[in-house]
């Protein structure tokens, strides 16, 4: 019975003390009442402590009674100090007003993203300064990890269905923006507004990344030579003030296991030293015969924020992966459906061996309050050893010359090769006022090269075999000097000899569909050479200056770019000589802000790419102009729900001028003419961010209509098609609804579908793969630290293709899967 009373009598007690404990609790926003999310908010002196919510809200809970200091800071605003006395069981409201510092001039992000949502405010892609992207003149559309975490996405292939007006134009890594070509080969991708070279076989992995982002249309004026559908940028997660620590388990179709940690904070008192620390592994197999994914990301970031005016940043992707290329579905003569998805074409013996890395280091220093100076540099390294079996890009040949529809032809790569990449871009940005007028202006020179050294080789066994032992194409005037044999199968069911070519490699037999480890040494090799193997060297140099005004409710942007771009033609060689091709670049643009949440914009931008040099021999006719590129954009760009929606709408008319073509006769052979003409025009919609706290939405559609209007050679035939692998249509949404009261308290449920309308292929535009609908779908449960997913992709299991060449290299989309992940954070 004592034992009862003395609970009793401690139970009161603890009460008590309860009832006598305080709160403080309030709002944090910026001066322009925008609300701040991940603000710390603690007690100075004490271990006591919070984060502001998405709606900027805190609150401290249990204080004693008395005195305290409560500080507020986030990075990219100074700190605020408000002081409080606290009386027992009293509630408090202290709400904060952060004022911005001056980083937004700042051109490569220093520290980490704090917004955790669907919505991306800020970006530095637009402008080379820390803009909203409310305020650019152009579409820029973003996938923020956020995203890419609920989507489960692996890779950046993986979010292209989330941008409007950008599909895949291949599995590789390998995308079509507004019908024009993007791909690691024509450098016309990003990491942190960089440029930067990657693997083409392989889209990059996403577990490093804070978000991708696309802009749309050229972008020479900022980056240099790129493509006129746009540019795709990958920003890397960077360091937060504050610690947080995850660690992510993912297991589901087709063998699939990916192990993940990300983990970031402050390594010393004083928060002028972070880190983040990004880890990855994965080992998966594929729905693809014989394809599978061992990759190994280690991805450090370091920022050092010796005062408030110098902020320096170091950043490490290194990725190293084992893998076999994939290099697409063959199918039977015209008929698309004639096998499994599943097909690929390779050996066992088969493999793709890459390291890659890159290395950014990035300065920012204030002079002033409105004079900053920015330096950022990037270094990239691509290698790879490559052994595979691979189409000839046709069908077999019997002793007639006629194809055999079954059959395809084979050849064997076997390559080894390193790439290197630099980029360094510096300038100055200067705030100042000209009467009425405020001005943002940034003077800067860009220097990037790009560089295959002596030491790249490649071995290729192709062709039929001849009875002198070399080997060749097939030519039907020479058909008696091949190797023939006799060649058994089944057709509709009934055996039969055929009487081919006897190849240098085994060709494929689809109806059989078989894969063996072959005896490469059988095979007769000769050297190649190509645009892996033969060593380059090209470089550009770009100065530019733009000046961003604004008048009340009108903003003006005014950008020129001078560029030229030099390439070593025949580098390594005695006869190595310069190619030079130099190109003027404006672009201005106005937004006009039509209420406090709606502004309208408008965008007139050059770009260029620059002629390969193969184009200019002594008997072509040149020196010829670069491809020249033009558009033309309108759109609205407005905020909801408190700024915690956005929503852009867009029209847009792109225009590329100067391909290249051989002259008709009775022009000499070799003798070239710049005609061709491709145009794109569109509308695009798009909208990110929150319905409400719990409600998060990607919503976007595009209508692309992407033609070649002149052309020569074969592509006469094509003039006014829909250009390769462009759709006219696609759609996208994805929405995920979390419940935070209740008996479902903790769970979550998202749901998407996109679509895709019919494609014309790239090398044989006659035939066509046709559009697609899916449906994908996902539960959350969370509890604590602990989140529970599963996604579940294709539920209804469509059979569809995501791109291709011709009907002999296909991409078909993976059928229904499912992943589950468990992640703990901390």
């Amino acid at each position: 019975m004592k034992g009862i009373y003395a609970l009793a009598l401690l139970l009161l007690a603890t009460l008590h003390g309860i009832a006598q404990q305080a709160t403080v609790k309030g709002i944090v926003k910026n001066e322009k009442g925008d609300t701040l999310t991940s603000a710390s908010v603690f007690i100075k002196g004490k271990k006591i402590g919070t984060v502001t919510t998405s709606t900027g809200q805190y609150e401290l809970i249990n204080l004693n009674p008395g005195s305290y200091t409560v500080q507020v800071s986030l990075i990219g605003y100074e700190p605020a100090i408000k002081k409080v006395s606290l009386t027992a069981g009293e509630n408090q409201t202290i709400d904060f007003t952060l004022k911005a510092t001056q980083y937004e001039l700042q051109q490569v992000e220093i520290t980490g993203r704090r917004e955790t949502g669907y919505k991306n405010t800020t970006s530095f892609i637009g402008s080379k300064t820390a803009t909203p992207l409310k305020d650019l003149p152009q579409s820029v559309s973003y996938v923020t990890k956020e995203v890419m975490q609920d989507q489960a996405a692996a890779r950046v292939g993986d979010v292209v269905k989330n941008f409007s007006g950008v599909n895949q134009f291949t599995a590789n890594n390998d995308i079509a923006i507004r019908g024009f070509r993007v791909s690691s080969s024509n450098a016309t991708m990003l990491v942190n507004g960089l440029r930067a070279n990657s693997s083409f076989w392989k889209q990059p992995p996403a577990n490093y990344l804070e978000r991708v982002e696309v802009i749309k249309g050229p972008v020479s004026a900022l980056f240099g030579n790129a493509s006129p559908g746009g540019t795709i940028n990958r920003v890397t997660k960077k360091p937060l003030d504050q610690t947080r620590n995850s660690v992510s388990f993912i297991t589901g179709s087709f063998n699939t296991f990916r192990a993940l940690a990300d983990a970031t904070g402050p390594m010393n008192d004083s928060k002028t030293l972070l880190y983040r620390m990004n880890i990855a592994y994965e080992n998966a197999q594929s729905f693809r015969d014989l394809q599978f994914e061992k990759n190994i990301v280690l991805a450090p970031s370091i920022s050092f924020l010796p005062t408030d005016k110098t902020r320096l940043n170091f950043d490490l992707v290194y990725n190293k992966s084992n893998s076999r290329i994939d290099r697409g579905q063959s199918v039977f003569t015209d008929d698309l459906y004639s096998t499994p998805i599943s097909l690929s074409l390779n050996a066992v013996n088969d493999h793709l061996n890459e390291e890659q890395y890159s290395i950014t280091t990035s300065l920012t220093h204030n002079f002033t309050s409105n004079t900053s100076f920015n330096i950022a540099f990037i270094r990239t390294s691509y290698s790879e050893d490559l052994f595979e079996h691979r189409s000839s890009n046709t069908y077999a040949r019997d002793i007639y010359g006629k194809q055999v529809p079954f059959l395809i032809e084979r050849q064997v790569f076997d390559r080894k090769s390193r790439a290197f990449n630099d980029n360094i871009s510096t300038y100055f940005t200067h705030k100042m006022n000209t009467g009425i007028l405020e001005h943002k202006i940034v003077i800067g020179y860009d220097y990037a090269q790009d560089k295959l050294p002596i030491g790249a080789a490649q071995l290729t066994a192709s062709g039929y075999l001849k009875k002198d032992g070399t080997t060749a194409a097939y030519s039907s005037k020479d058909s008696a000097n091949f190797v023939t044999y006799k060649y058994k199968t089944q057709i509709n069911g009934v055996d039969t000899t055929l009487n081919l070519m006897k190849p240098n490699v085994p060709t494929y037999d689809l109806a059989k569909n078989e894969h063996n480890i072959e005896d490469v040494s059988k095979y007769v090799y000769a050297p190649a050479s190509n645009e892996s193997t033969i060593p380059h060297y090209n470089y550009l140099n770009g100065a530019y200056v733009q000046d961003q005004i604004t008048l009340g409710k009108l903003q003006v942007l005014l950008g020129l770019r001078y560029e030229w771009y030099t390439d070593r033609k025949n580098y390594t060689k005695a006869e190595e000589s310069k190619v030079n091709q130099t190109a003027l670049l404006p672009r201005l643009g106005v937004v006009y802000a039509v209420t406090p949440n709606i502004n309208a914009y408008a965008m007139y931008t050059q770009g260029y790419n620059p002629q390969p040099t193969s184009a200019f021999s002594p008997t072509s006719g040149g020196p010829f102009d670069p491809l020249e590129s033009n558009m033309v954009e309108a759109g609205f760009k407005s905020e909801w729900f408190n700024k915690h929606l956005s929503i852009t709408t867009s029209i847009y008319r792109i225009e590329q001028l100067n391909a290249l073509y051989p002259a008709p006769a009775p022009a000499p052979v070799d003798s070239m003419i710049q005609i061709g003409k491709e145009t794109s025009k569109g509308f695009e919609f798009e909208m990110v961010g929150q319905l409400t706290d719990n409600w998060n939405v990607v919503l976007n559609y595009a209508y692309n209509e992407a033609k070649l209007t002149e052309a020569g050679g074969a592509d006469k035939d094509f003039v006014n098609q829909q250009k390769p692998n462009a759709p006219k249509n696609q759609g996208n949404i994805w929405t995920k609804y979390s419940f935070k009261r209740g008996g479902l308290k903790g769970f979550g449920i998202g749901a998407g579908a996109n679509f895709v309308s019919k494609r014309y292929l790239s090398l044989n535009q006659a035939q066509t793969i046709p559009g697609y609908e899916l449906l994908n779908a996902a539960l959350y449960y969370k509890i604590d630290k602990f989140q529970i997913q599963f996604n579940l992709n294709n539920i209804l299991d469509k059979t569809y293709w995501v791109g291709g060449y011709d009907y002999v290299r296909l991409f078909p989309g993976a059928p229904r899967n499912w992943l589950a992940t468990v992640a703990y954070t901390f």
